[in-house]
């Protein structure tokens, strides 16, 4: 059930009803509590993925989001510690339209509403999602408070008000909230139904390039990814200065996903690489750091409407002609009219246009707005590792 808040501050509670969302124009929306209690504000997104809640979930680049599922069934295959994108959720709650089953996956160790609470997210269930997502759609990613909270259900116009007060996510720079806080080693490759995740170091295998991989908020897979193409990996903070990055003599830098607005982050990040740049030390870029690179490049960002958040993303390789299935999650893009002449545009979006990946002209760098480690998501884009790894190979060669 949804409304509109009345003048009156006070609203009665429909019978079974926990928890409520309530968006910054008073829209509001009834349902039952799980997870954790309390309140959160923040952006209200959807995501269209049909599989891997569990790593939506903890994909940083959601941090200051309220995730709502489109998906009906959420929950149904459990949670497990393998299929993780980060220890700490940063994501505000999430909204699921059926309340959860009990797990039925073989791979299940914690039931979902166990695990919420183990994070301390909250969640709401049985609410029309399709309607929510019409909302969102019709009028922008709103502002709002997701509330598993006795006492705050009776003032809905206090939530509205913490709602409206909220800044929202325009200059906002999350980087510095989800980043690593030292610099450490990463081995662990892919994981695989046989084996589980592998090790580089377990296995003795000498890595062909040695990486740094600047952490904005970065999602594991895109780690095991790195480490599963032979690749060192150094993670390094997110103010990591030009030396500090240096220091590790890398063959290549990798500047990864993150949460936030670009233009923010920036302020300290693109500086840095446009060291890089300068330097001929090859780049590549996933989501938050493939606007980093294009506005090292002397390009601009924007914030969309609605951002791109789900696994069935149609992105077309505009120098291959080939169309790839991918996985998104951003809020922010990068404003094509902007991209200077020694940047070509490499993919865009077949959904609206927007630009999906670039690369220097001159300078081995290059960046896509999509996450191509599949987690979740489809796998047509992993090829891109291996370009990063070839660009690299060149470089050395030289």
């Amino acid at each position: 059930m949804n409304t509109s808040l009345s003048s009156s501050t006070v609203e009665k509670i429909p019978s079974g009803a926990t928890a409520v969302l309530v968006l910054e124009d008073g829209t509001f929306f009834w349902g039952r509590g799980i997870g954790t209690t309390g309140q959160n504000v923040g952006e209200v997104v959807f995501n269209t993925s049909m599989t891997g809640y569990q790593e939506v979930l903890t994909d940083l680049s959601y941090a200051g989001q309220i995730i709502t599922f489109t998906f009906p069934h959420v929950g149904n295959v459990g949670t497990n510690p393998e299929d993780l994108e980060s220890i700490t959720p940063a994501v505000r709650g999430c909204i699921i339209r059926e309340d959860i089953t009990n797990p039925s996956n073989y791979r299940a160790v914690q039931h979902l509403d166990s695990w919420l609470k183990s994070n301390n997210l909250i969640g709401l269930a049985g609410l029309d999602t399709r309607r929510l997502t019409r909302h969102i759609r019709d009028g922008n990613a709103p502002r709002g408070v997701i509330c598993h909270d006795p006492i705050a259900l009776t003032d809905l116009k206090a939530l509205q008000t913490k709602a409206l007060k909220w800044p929202g996510l325009n200059g906002m720079d999350l980087a510095k909230e989800v980043t690593c806080h030292k610099s450490y080693g990463w081995t662990q490759t892919v994981w695989s139904k046989e084996q589980g995740f592998g090790d580089i170091a377990v296995k003795n295998l000498a890595p062909k390039f040695n990486v740094v991989a600047v952490d904005y908020g970065a999602k594991l897979n895109i780690l095991r990814c790195l480490a599963n193409s032979g690749c060192k990996v150094t993670v390094v903070p997110a103010t990591s200065t030009t030396e500090d990055i240096l220091n590790h003599d890398p063959d290549g830098v990798f500047l990864s996903n993150g949460p936030g607005d670009p233009a923010a982050t920036g302020k300290y990040a693109v500086p840095v690489i446009k060291d890089l740049i300068e330097i001929a030390k090859p780049i590549f870029g996933i989501c938050l750091g493939h606007q980093l690179l294009a506005i090292a490049l002397g390009a601009k960002t924007y914030k969309l409407a609605l951002g791109h958040r789900g696994a069935n993303q149609p992105v077309q390789d505009l120098e291959t002609g080939k169309v790839e299935i991918t996985s998104q999650n951003h809020g922010f893009a990068v404003d094509r009219t902007s991209i200077p002449e020694n940047v070509v545009e490499t993919h865009k979006s077949l959904f609206d246009g927007v630009v999906e990946g670039i690369r220097a002209i001159n300078k081995p760098a290059f960046s896509v707005q999509y996450h191509p480690e599949a987690s979740p998501g489809p796998q047509d884009s992993h090829y891109l590792f291996s370009r990063f790894t070839k660009i690299m190979a060149n470089q050395k060669a030289k």
